[in-house]
């Protein structure tokens, strides 16, 4: 049909997933694109060209391609699972509000139908500034993605977010990857929601007990009354160039960083992860 996009390429030809590994061959060698892949998973995190913004958690950074997230290509966020909704839109408001804190300007957040807006209580309790964000409510993925890659060819801001309802489709990915340059790019899709995509990271978060008071209930986005810390369970699930971890991670609003909670930070269990 004329103007309709390609069709998606299966999992298996995804951009970031390994090419399939072929049988050894004979004499009990490995395959030159088995030892390839081999490096590829064992390797540190590689350099990246363009800038990048560092979470300021070395068992992060030292994962991911340059030391942080890469700015100009888009990252993926989800919930882990049900319930999990709130706690992921955190994640996304706290790493918006890292990137403000580097400097002027203002971050772009574009729903599809069905997310709801953020509150200015909520947003400041995150540290960030309801004054700095631009809403823009969508009627469906599509104009979501338009709205995107528009703020993006402009280069006026040093953030842009994007809730969508059926994730990132691989040409809509390309598309915002081409006009991206210099800008935090982040997508939140919703629990469930799998198909093979560009991004060069792939987030899963659950929420976690805020730190203060273990005994009082977290509120579903990671926050607690009082001076209490939101926590999140956060797990890179796919890290193009890098190496995939599982942490449990700690936002401090205030002065807009990470921190692994207090008697973890060294330990493992609180660092670990699989290599990519």
């Amino acid at each position: 049909m004329a103007g309709a996009e390609p069709m998606e390429p299966p999992d298996d030809q995804s951009p970031d997933r390994p090419a399939p590994v072929r049988e050894r061959p004979a004499g009990g060698r490995p395959a030159p694109d088995r030892l390839a892949h081999l490096r590829a998973h064992l390797a540190p995190a590689e350099a990246v060209s363009g800038p990048v913004l560092p979470l300021g958690l070395a068992p992060l950074d030292g994962r991911l391609p340059g030391g942080g997230l890469a700015l100009g290509v888009p990252h993926e966020i989800a919930p882990e699972g049900d319930g999990d909704e709130a706690a992921a839109l955190g994640f996304l408001v706290a790493l918006l509000a890292r990137r403000l804190a580097d400097g002027p300007g203002e971050a772009l957040l574009v729903l599809a139908p069905g997310h709801p807006l953020p509150y200015g209580h909520g947003l400041l309790a995150l540290g960030l500034d309801p004054g700095r964000l631009l809403f823009l409510e969508a009627a469906d993925d599509t104009e979501v993605f338009r709205a995107l890659e528009a703020a993006l060819q402009a280069g006026a801001l040093p953030a842009v977010a994007g809730l969508v309802a059926e994730g990132l489709p691989l040409v809509a990915g390309r598309r915002l990857q081409r006009a991206g340059a210099g800008t935090l790019l982040l997508i939140l899709r919703p629990a469930g929601v799998e198909r093979p995509n560009g991004a060069a990271t792939r987030w899963r978060i659950a929420a976690a007990p805020a730190s203060g008071d273990e005994s009082t209930d977290a509120r579903s986005d990671g926050t607690a009354d009082g001076s209490a810390r939101p926590r999140w369970r956060a797990r890179l699930a796919r890290c193009r160039n890098g190496r995939t971890g599982d942490w449990l991670m700690e936002w401090d609003g205030a002065a807009r960083r990470f921190d692994l909670p207090r008697g973890l930070a060294g330990h493992a269990s609180a660092a670990g992860g699989a290599p990519g």
